[in-house]
């Protein structure tokens, strides 16, 4: 056992403190606003998302609503009770036969990426779909720099690309193609 240090001897550096890992847990109305501002720069600055103006805090109430009266996850990754990221299931198309698909998306604060936090939510977010009864996840990934870890995590999840569909969007002047990947559940 090391000697105590002497009263006159100073004391060593306390060490850096760890950051806690992520919690993913379900969204709740408070964190509504975080996940806005999450998604605002990527709705402002990039073709990621095919929204032209960010959803305010009362479109993503409402979401979180539909969601939970369909049964289907809005998950929301914390770091020492910040949310750096979030993830959700909504159904790919209205028609009835399409009931049993859905359509996942994940967003991640700058801060987030790089560090798991894509990959813990996508494990619960198709955890949530299987217990919910989906059978079949889509992503639909646009053809944008920002969005090149896209790609990557959901084949590392099991994805496969079941297309490409050629300049279906156009945002910030240019055309948008976007790749369609296929994840089967059940």
């Amino acid at each position: 056992m090391p000697p105590l240090p002497s009263p006159t001897e100073p004391s060593p550096p306390t060490p850096p403190t760890a950051v806690a890992p992520p919690v993913v847990r379900a969204a709740v109305a408070d964190d509504l606003p975080t996940v806005a501002a999450i998604l605002e720069p990527y709705v402002t600055g990039t073709a990621v998302t095919f929204d032209e103006q960010a959803p305010d805090v009362a479109a993503w109430r409402q979401r979180l609503v539909d969601l939970d009266a369909r049964g289907l996850p809005f998950l929301v990754a914390a770091v020492d009770g910040d949310v750096v990221g979030y993830a959700y299931a909504t159904p790919w198309r209205p028609k009835a036969a399409y009931r049993y698909t859905v359509e996942d998306t994940i967003y991640l604060a700058p801060a987030a990426q790089g560090r798991g936090v894509g990959s813990l939510l996508m494990t619960a977010l198709l955890e949530a779909c299987a217990r919910a009864g989906v059978r079949q996840v889509v992503a639909v990934v646009a053809d944008d720099p920002a969005a090149a870890g896209s790609l990557p995590l959901h084949r590392r999840f099991g994805f496969e690309v079941a297309g490409v569909l050629r300049d279906v969007g156009v945002k910030h002047g240019r055309s948008v193609s976007t790749t369609l990947l296929q994840l089967t559940l059940a």
